[in-house]
């Protein structure tokens, strides 16, 4: 299953009147300045996240009906979504509206569910009416709506099969950012050593997911990739050291060893930032492809990155996207050159209207600015927009 489109109103800094399209491929890059609205893309998976958890209230409770809302409930009472998904031989839509209500708060107005098969092959090579007539029959809509008992996405408890897949879909989608490299931060902190089912958002349990891959005869392959992709951009790292921490075997640090030879043992405050990021990235991106969620989604990865690092994140996301789908918003230069111009996604701040504008570029419109700059380049000359 892929999701394909995303249509939004009325959350953030999106328009309340006129939805925007984000078309997703299996990678994606959000491209745009600050204040555009690239992160508030990524805030509404975390808002898909919590509905599909049921846990919708608690997400609005925390950040305030008028923050979600385009300019307050006073202008845009509320949220509109579509989301497009293909998978087999059918595409399904998952429709809701959340509405703001009196007690200050959003509820789910509706969910919706359509379904249908794709149109095959005998339409194209023989687009007749008694073709397309018995083609339209096969492909009718399935057509439902979720019950609305309570304030909470049913998604989740209904059994029929549109729903569950879709459900399956969402409830996986995951969003990381490795900011947090502070003394304090939950990669450097010991860890319960069970702690490894997936990897944490902020990569808090970074050393015992990669004590499982480690110790595990069939995931131990990936974890060797991981280690050979961390000794590319960090040269003196050998390996880590994940043993059981002396007088509490239950608990892991991300320790590790350099390549002199010796018996020194380095913690996790003894890497930079930009390593520490770095390792949490090869970790997550190189993970094995039962193990990675349905749909990843980054936020500004290439924070305290050396370039040469950045074009290797680069290349780890090509991995990654051959088993699941990549969104990451970015503002480095040196990472856009790592992807395709139908990639990118292009994040504005239309002044006039007073919203966020998202658009896509098919390669056939930029050919020819192409043959003479790089895709950078034609972001830094606002060919591309996205700039401030």
């Amino acid at each position: 299953m892929k999701l394909r489109e995303v249509h939004i109103k009325g959350f953030k800094s999106i328009d309340g009147q006129a939805e925007q399209k984000i078309s997703l491929g299996n990678v994606t890059v959000l491209l745009g300045a600050n204040g555009s609205g690239k992160s508030n893309l990524i805030s509404f998976f975390n808002m898909l996240s919590s509905m599909t958890s049921r846990e919708l209230n608690q997400y609005v409770g925390k950040r305030g009906v008028s923050s979600l809302l385009f300019y307050g409930p006073k202008k845009t009472d509320f949220i509109y979504f579509y989301l497009q998904f293909e998978f087999d031989d059918r595409i399904a839509n998952y429709t809701a509206t959340l509405s703001f209500s009196t007690q200050d708060n959003l509820f789910i107005n509706f969910e919706k569910i359509e379904c249908w098969r794709k149109l095959d092959e005998r339409v194209y090579n023989n687009p007749s009416r008694e073709t397309i007539f018995d083609v339209f029959k096969e492909s009718q809509v399935d057509t439902y709506f979720l019950d609305k008992s309570s304030s909470e996405s049913e998604l989740q408890n209904d059994t029929r099969d549109t729903s569950r897949r879709l459900f399956e879909f969402l409830s996986n989608i995951r969003i990381y950012q490795f900011n947090d490299t502070s003394n304090t931060a939950r990669i450097k902190d010991r860890v319960y050593v069970d702690a490894a089912k997936y990897l944490y958002s902020d990569a808090g349990n970074l050393a015992p997911f990669l004590k499982m891959l480690k110790g595990h005869s069939k995931y131990k392959k990936y974890y060797e990739r991981i280690v050979q992709h961390i000794q590319r951009v960090m040269p003196q790292f050998a390996d880590f050291d994940l043993e059981p921490i002396p007088g509490a075997d239950n608990y892991v640090r991300l320790n590790w060893k350099d390549t002199s030879g010796n018996d020194y043992l380095f913690g996790p405050d003894q890497i930079s930032d930009g390593s520490l990021r770095f390792m949490a990235l090869a970790t997550l991106l190189l993970q094995p492809p039962d193990l990675l969620p349905k749909f990843i989604v980054l936020d500004e990865p290439e924070l305290g990155l050396h370039p040469a690092a950045i074009a290797e994140l680069g290349g780890l996301v090509r991995i990654a996207a051959q088993n699941t789908q990549v969104l990451l918003a970015t503002q480095s230069m040196r990472l856009v050159d790592e992807f395709l111009p139908e990639e990118l996604v292009v994040v504005e701040w239309d002044e006039q209207k007073r919203c966020s504008v998202f658009k896509k570029f098919e390669a056939e419109q930029l050919s020819d600015w192409l043959n003479r700059y790089s895709l950078s380049e034609l972001w830094e000359k606002n060919v591309l927009g996205g700039q401030p």
